[in-house]
């Protein structure tokens, strides 16, 4: 039988949406969407209009910034960290100001030049949080 281990940050939308932040089965660790969060508090919010659309994306390399802090966070819990890393899948609200962020950003976070991972970048119309430019799901090997 396979040990399983789970992980969360015991923040309100985990409760009400009903999912763990992080999982463990046998060498492998998915982290659930991660996003630019301190506590309960959104980094960099996106201004909105008044239908709740976002008007301006620069607050991308921040929020992204802050995403790959919190899923090292959870890998650490794990003894594991960005190294495991073998896939990432970055949902964002605007492509263009994403891919500008994500060489600088990434290659940062990953500590090399070459970040070893299978990535995808996917544009999406709306994200959990209102002002929340980007989500990343990892999974990662140990």
């Amino acid at each position: 039988m396979t040990a399983t281990q789970v992980e969360s940050f015991g923040l309100p939308w985990e409760s009400s949406y009903g999912y763990a932040q992080a999982v463990r089965h046998g060498d492998t660790i998915y982290l659930s969407g991660q996003l630019g969060h301190r506590g309960e508090d959104l980094l960099a919010p996106a201004p909105l209009d008044a239908a709740g659309e976002v008007t301006d994306f620069s607050g991308m390399a921040e929020q992204m910034r802050q995403t790959y802090v919190n899923a090292a966070e959870l890998l650490g819990r794990f003894g594991a960290g960005l190294e495991n890393v073998v896939e990432e899948v970055l949902y964002v609200l605007d492509i263009p100001s994403a891919f500008e962020a994500a060489g600088p950003v990434r290659k940062a976070a990953y500590g090399r030049e070459d970040p070893q991972v299978a990535s995808t970048l996917v544009g999406v119309t709306r994200l959990a949080l209102p002002g929340q430019l980007i989500e990343v799901k990892f999974i990662a090997k140990v």
